[in-house]
């Protein structure tokens, strides 16, 4: 029987409905997975060219998966919430808003972007198997998770407790929380006040900030104590990034260098080369930066040309590289080149630490054999972007990261995860901050003779802001935990981004719309949020190529 949605907003048994969802889900991902795989394998295995004509349909399953994945990590995080007597009135409605929602998208259609949707028959499945998904649970939860009633008493309960920095019990533990807390304090004192101006002016963070974050251990986060970091989990990591990315992306962005670079020589550096490098970067004494993409290969890393040609104890680098950030004052380079000439593909790749001279404003590239240029781009600002020119450019022959030629693809491959993870973190920084920015704008700006938070459209969409955050969060955090217990994540930290830019982009668009005019004038930072958050699906894998991973695995 349906209830009265404006007396009583959370639906009876939550928990229990909530966890009977889960299976028909899960059956109907099954299912999905089943017909989509009959589309793309050839013999016994998944063929890449039949991977590429079905893109729709893959590209939809894997979004269906991360649903899946994302619902049970909820499901899961209310379940801990109330074992320890914290499962409150605003947990409920999060949860029960996020399981209504997504359960619903997955039935009429779940949204890969603004203008692709994919829908249940699009994947193969038949009207049995939707049939089957639409129990009495998940009927429920569809039909009356989501209402206006419950989107309602949520805003009412984010205005009380509009001075927290997140909304809902995170679940992550105490020791989290007192990181969340110093780097929260961090951001809100010496990041956020400045982070427009930065941005407008396009300027660089100033190198006092750097320092400072050297001092708070951002730079040696996960570094292993032996080698003078702290040591801490990726799950801190992303608590870290996500705080100081909620103060602007590029400083939550300034760690992300160092943990590739830490990755990399952890993973597949000799003995030496730990015990040189990992002390410098864990201590800021160097600054890296990520050397890898090329004009007109895009992700398809393997086809990169840049060539590194050996000669005694030497290096001789010749090419181009694009997208490079923060690459005037960088330190080190851990840079991909192509070490076998005969080869056009992945395997006569290595990966390189490649010493230059720290830039100056007024000669950013001193290092001799080396040029650079500037990429103006619309946010993501603060470190600048760069394109490369290598023209006799020299590397130490020690510097060939793990001492073997033809690693070095496989060696980046190792580190993706945690980056995919990173930036699945500060995605929901981003998306913090546009909800935060939002909020406050709707309380502050009258029309009609009242606050904009109070008209229903206005509320709806902070509603989703705070659901959609917390649903990201948790995939985030729990592709942390797999990577800090050893498992292998790839899909995880995949999903994880995947879902995070889109909710950063969603929620950077939708505070945008609450400012009206204003938003679109520069003045006003929520027009930076916007630019920042755009980057987000392109970056560290574009979300189609996301896709592409997640499914092949999922579906091998």
């Amino acid at each position: 029987m349906p209830r009265d949605a404006q007396s009583t907003p959370i639906l009876d048994d939550l928990l229990g409905l909530t966890q009977a969802a889960i299976t028909p889900l899960e059956q109907l991902a099954e299912a999905a997975r089943n017909a989509v795989r009959e589309t793309v394998v050839d013999g016994e295995k998944v063929s890449a060219a039949k991977l590429d004509e079905h893109q729709a349909s893959v590209h939809g399953f894997a979004w269906l998966a991360t649903y899946v994945e994302a619902l049970r990590q909820m499901r899961a995080w209310a379940g801990r919430l109330a074992e320890a007597g914290t499962f409150g009135e605003m947990e409920q409605l999060i949860l029960q808003i996020a399981f209504g929602e997504y359960l619903d998208q997955v039935r009429g259609g779940i949204p890969m972007n603004q203008t692709e949707v994919t829908r249940l028959h699009h994947l193969g499945c038949s009207r049995e198997d939707h049939a089957a998904f639409l129990t009495d649970a998940v009927r429920t939860l569809a039909h009356e998770g989501n209402t206006p009633a419950a989107r309602k008493r949520l805003v009412e309960l984010m205005r009380e407790n509009s001075g927290h920095v997140t909304f809902g019990a995170t679940g992550l533990g105490e020791e989290l929380e007192m990181i969340r807390e110093q780097f929260r304090r961090f951001a809100d004192d010496k990041v956020a006040p400045y982070a427009h101006e930065w941005h407008l002016k396009d300027d660089y963070i100033p190198m006092e900030i750097l320092e400072e974050m050297g001092e708070l251990g951002v730079f040696g986060l996960t570094v292993p104590e032996e080698y003078g970091g702290f040591g801490l989990s990726k799950a801190s990591m992303c608590v870290v990034s996500e705080e100081l990315s909620r103060g602007y992306i590029g400083v939550g962005s300034l760690g992300t260098r160092s943990e590739i670079a830490a990755e990399l020589i952890l993973g597949g550096g000799t003995d030496a080369q730990k015990d040189h490098w990992l002390p410098l970067i864990a201590s800021a004494k160097i600054l890296p930066t990520a050397v890898f993409t090329e004009p007109n290969t895009g992700s398809d890393l393997g086809s990169l040309r840049t060539r590194a040609i050996k000669d005694g104890d030497t290096y001789t680098v010749t090419g181009n590289k694009t997208w490079i950030t923060h690459a005037a004052r960088a330190d080190v380079m851990t840079m991909l080149v192509r070490t076998d000439p005969s080869t056009d593909d992945y395997k006569g790749l290595s990966m390189m630490l490649a010493e230059k001279e720290r830039g100056t404003e007024d000669n950013p590239f001193p290092s001799e054999g080396m040029t650079g240029g500037e990429i103006e781009v619309l946010g993501y600002r603060g470190m600048k972007e760069f394109e490369l020119g290598f023209d006799g450019f020299k590397i130490k022959a020690e510097n060939l990261l793990g001492g073997v030629e033809g690693q070095g693809f496989k060696q980046l491959m190792k580190t993706f995860e945690s980056a995919r993870i990173q930036t699945a973190a500060r995605a929901i920084g981003v998306a913090q901050n546009a909800l935060e920015v939002g909020m406050q704008y709707g309380e502050d700006r009258k029309q009609f003779g009242k606050s904009l938070i109070n008209f229903p459209r206005v509320a709806d969409k902070l509603a989703m802001m705070a659901v959609e955050i917390m649903v990201a969060r948790q995939l985030t955090y729990y592709s942390a935990w797999e990577k800090d217990h050893g498992h292998r994540c790839d899909v995880e930290a995949g999903m994880a981004k995947l879902l995070g830019a889109r909710v950063a982009w969603a929620a950077a668009d939708n505070a945008l719309q609450i400012h009206g005019g204003n938003g679109f004038a520069l003045e006003y930072q929520i027009s930076r949020i916007l630019c920042d958050a755009r980057i987000l699906n392109i970056f560290e894998g574009a979300g189609e190529i996301q896709a592409q991973v997640i499914a092949r695995r999922l579906l091998a």
